[in-house]
């Protein structure tokens, strides 16, 4: 599970540092970062900026002047239900497209999101604010699990997602290429997660995707058969006339589906007096917000959810894909 290793952390004054304050991603998913930095109890905040796996980016120009350091991080809809830390210190002010709040504190709740305390490390680069995962990445081993879990998204086999340079990595990474009419120095060209990522928005090949065909935003649920149980997970945001392969084992081969279309503030979508929803007859936990449930018994009685979702079966058919249509 992913844990943002610089969110979280005690509140923690941070000295004054001799150069630029820098961001580095050292996950396997694309970064959506906003940076807080209060002074003398007034907050500024900042934001978004996007750092790939494996890379590091300036995000405050000069010395830091700050009592205290705050992040806010996100990640595509492309990776759907990629956990991420609810947790965090405050609320402050964000908005969509670049921002820059002299108050970070006046604004609406509706626009506030919620930060944690976050204390910047020494390095030769000066300070640094490292997001991270459990599993202790360094750059090349962030960037390398990064383009792994697109691969396998885009429908690539690069499993498991560690980081390693493994045989199967260079097999799925070599057919990515060669089907994508790319040569090898595209790989660590700056702009290679966008074109992993595009190619992850409309996936092709064997395996598992929805298809978005309606006029609303749908949000996604998805079980998979783990170690003998069923795994729920959601919600994956699919935007009207796009795909999503959800990120799962390549090796899997029996889904569970469920999805409903929501309006701009995340409402579901009403036809008469039930949802506009696709699944099945498979009763299933979900709930409101971004969840993983591993027990499905009772769902009602744990505060959750129930569901009815789809079975699709890939034993018999190396691809299947399920569309959103408007009825």
């Amino acid at each position: 599970m992913l844990a943002l290793l610089a969110l979280g952390l005690p509140l923690i004054a941070a000295a004054p540092a001799r150069a630029d304050l820098r961001l580095c991603n050292r996950t396997s998913y694309r970064m959506q970062a906003a940076v807080g930095i209060e002074r003398r109890a007034n907050v500024e905040t900042r934001g978004w900026f996007k750092v790939d796996p494996g890379e590091c980016r300036k995000v405050m120009d000069g010395p830091l002047d700050a009592d205290m350091t705050y992040v806010h991080a996100r990640t595509p809809a492309i990776y759907g239900s990629a956990p991420l830390p609810e947790s965090g210190e405050a609320e402050f002010c964000v908005r969509d497209g670049d921002f820059e709040f002299p108050n970070g504190r006046g604004c609406p709740a509706a626009q506030q999101a919620r930060f944690g305390a976050a204390k910047p490390a020494d390095s030769d680069s000066g300070p640094t604010i490292n997001l991270g995962e459990q599993a202790g990445y360094n750059d090349a081993q962030a960037r390398l699990a990064g383009i792994q879990r697109l691969l396998g998204i885009a429908g690539y086999d690069a499993n498991p997602i560690d980081g390693v340079d493994g045989a199967k990595t260079q097999a799925a990474l070599a057919k990515f290429l060669r089907e994508h009419k790319l040569t090898a120095d595209a790989v660590p060209r700056p702009d290679f997660f966008d074109t992993l990522i595009e190619a992850a928005s409309h996936p092709q090949g064997p395996g598992f995707r929805w298809c978005n065909d309606s006029q609303y935003t749908v949000m996604a649920a998805i079980g998979t058969v783990e170690m003998g149980a069923i795994v729920t997970r959601g919600w994956y945001r699919i935007a009207a006339g796009s795909c999503l392969r959800p990120d799962v084992a390549a090796d899997s081969q029996r889904f569970y589906s469920y999805a409903e279309a929501v309006d701009a503030a995340g409402r579901a979508i009403k036809r008469g007096d039930a949802a506009l929803s696709w699944g099945g007859n498979v009763p299933l936990c979900t709930r409101d917000a971004r969840f993983e449930v591993s027990n499905q018994k009772d769902c009602a009685a744990r505060g959750l959810n129930s569901a009815g979702f789809a079975v699709i079966d890939l034993s018999t058919q190396p691809s299947a894909t399920i569309r959103f249509k408007e009825p």
